[in-house]
């Protein structure tokens, strides 16, 4: 039995991955107790603030995440089969009732509502109200970005609701999609001007964050899941919004793939908007002590819970540039780990591997315990592999320690030139910009240039390969296969591992279905997830997501 595991049962299963599961309804608990009487909290630019940094401090994160979004994917498994992730999710055995859900963000809408209506009313100054207006403004816009790429249209709220006064008309219907997503693309227009190129504190809301942000929703609604009829214009407009983030001349790619996620590089060139560990929390992240590798030289070292899996390996390229499945390639199934790119030496700790000036071994029958766990029957790797990327050795202590101080990078600027290489090529086909920027993401790692004369579908399947790599267990894969319209092939099989035995003094390599690792997705109805029982019971004028 999982002992440790299961001792902590009781107490993480209370906190499923945070607001990514919540089912939270409190956007309808609509009296006014969130200062929105207290006078003086409108009396001051520094009390003001405080209120907004509050709303900062709310912007989800995994940092301390024992289930997060990544588990959800083909790419990265729990090694928890209670968990949510492993138990409800993957099999598609959710409901309105206990389904996944951002409905909880409508408690920070709600906040960024009250800021907005007492700081437009207050005789603050207002240049100082012009910035933090916008700033929330964004919040909220980002808020709604989550609702929107999960339920698809939700009920558009800005104003501050309040049952006593209002009635019942608290209650909203749900705006369309396309409604639902002009908002937020409307929102970032209006406030881009109001917002500065730069600001002094680091984790605050910049001109390129919210054109980056419409940029990504314009390419979420030009992609087959919102445009099944392929309409080219509005790939157009992502392309067109990306290349202004591009042309603000202040973003690059920072030279170290490895260390860019580390606490010492936070807020560097590549970074456009994030949240900062220093919110109204001030904890820090424990990526090292809940995700890492379970033990390193006999001791523990983390609760082991993300394993990557063979589908997520086999993404990274050989150092020669080339896919793995490409005959040119040099991969060798019996030796799986030499030549590959440095992205994956980044990224993943694999057999053999050094963490904390020590090996890791995930073959059968490995020392101190390691190997890899077929049975499902300790916190060792289900797939064989762990994740180095952002694990900062220094902080390798076992549990939810919160030793990092590194922040959560939301936008950077490589997906930036990965969104503008997908939605040019879509609009216009592979031109030279297209190979810019895929190649100036290619050229940091030292890979060499995709090969001229790619075809528009070959780049597509090139960009795509890209951004799985660059992008990996950053929290993007999920919202990827939505909208690429891809899920009901990557979710309905069963992800893998790497089987390693010593036969005879040398290690034989076999790829098979990982424990635990089997997935099942519904195209009729799980690229949406359902409006949450508890909203739909409180609400009538909402209609739910179909087939729920």
């Amino acid at each position: 039995m999982k002992i440790k595991k299961n001792i902590r049962v009781n107490i993480l299963s209370s906190i499923i991955a945070g607001i990514v599961f919540s089912s939270c309804n409190d956007f309808l608990e609509v009296e006014p107790k969130d200062m929105l009487s207290n006078n003086s909290a409108w009396s001051s630019t520094e009390n003001a603030d405080l209120f907004l940094n509050n709303i900062y401090g709310s912007i989800p994160d995994p940092l301390n995440s024992t289930d997060y979004e990544d588990f959800y994917t083909d790419h990265v498994m729990s090694s928890l089969s209670y968990y949510y992730s492993r138990a409800t999710y993957v099999n598609s055995e959710y409901t309105p009732s206990n389904g996944p859900s951002q409905w909880g963000l409508y408690s920070n809408i709600r906040s960024c509502n009250v800021f907005i209506t007492n700081v437009s009313a207050s005789d603050l100054d207002s240049s100082w109200k012009k910035t933090r207006l916008a700033e929330a403004r964004f919040l909220r816009a980002y808020f709604y970005t989550l609702l929107w790429n999960y339920h698809g249209g939700v009920p558009i709220i800005t104003d501050v609701l309040d049952r006593h006064t209002q009635g019942d008309d608290i209650f909203r219907a749900r705006n369309t999609s396309e409604e639902t997503v002009q908002f937020i693309i409307d929102e970032c227009t209006a406030i881009v001007n109001d917002l500065p190129t730069k600001t002094a504190v680091a984790e605050r809301i910049t001109q390129g964050a919210a054109l980056t942000l419409k940029a990504w929703c314009e390419l979420y609604n030009a992609s087959p899941l919102n445009n099944p009829d392929n309409d080219k214009t509005k790939w157009t407009s992502a392309a067109n919004t990306y290349k202004q983030v591009m042309e603000l001349k202040i973003y690059d790619l920072f030279p170290n793939h490895r260390t860019l996620f580390l606490e010492e590089n936070d807020n560097n060139i590549e970074v456009i908007f994030r949240k900062g560990k220093k919110g109204s929390t001030n904890l820090g992240g424990s990526r090292e002590g809940l995700w890492g590798v379970w033990k390193v030289n006999g001791g523990q070292k983390s609760w082991g819970i993300s394993n990557p899996t063979q589908e997520l390996v086999d993404c990274y390229f050989m150092a020669n540039g080339l896919p793995i499945s490409d005959p040119e390639s040099g991969y060798d199934p019996q030796n799986p780990y030499a030549n590959r790119e440095q992205r994956f030496y980044n990224d993943i700790i694999y057999d053999g591997a050094i963490w904390l000036n020590y090996p890791i071994y995930f073959y059968i029958g490995a020392p101190d315990g390691m190997g890899l766990d077929l049975g499902d029957m300790n916190e060792a790797s289900n797939t064989g592999y762990s994740p180095r990327k952002a694990m900062d050795e220094r902080y390798a202590a076992n549990g939810s320690n919160r030793l990092s101080g590194a922040d959560y990078i939301i936008f950077r600027y490589a997906e930036v030139l990965l969104g503008y290489a997908e939605a040019q090529n879509e609009a216009v086909g592979p031109d030279e910009s297209v190979y810019q920027a895929i190649n100036s993401i290619r050229t940091r790692v030292d890979l060499p240039s995709l090969r001229a004369g790619l075809t528009q579908d070959q780049m597509r399947e090139a960009i795509r390969q890209e951004r799985s790599v660059e992008l990996s267990m950053e929290e993007k894969r999920l919202r990827d296969l939505f909208r690429w319209k891809i899920a009901e092939t990557a979710l309905n099989q069963p992800v893998h591992a790497m089987k390693i035995e010593v036969v005879d003094g040398k290690k034989v390599y076999t790829v098979i279905p990982a424990p635990g690792g089997n997935k099942t997705f519904y195209a009729d109805k799980n690229y949406l997830w359902p409006i949450p029982q508890s909203a739909m019971d409180r609400n009538s004028k909402l209609v739910q997501n179909p087939n729920y």
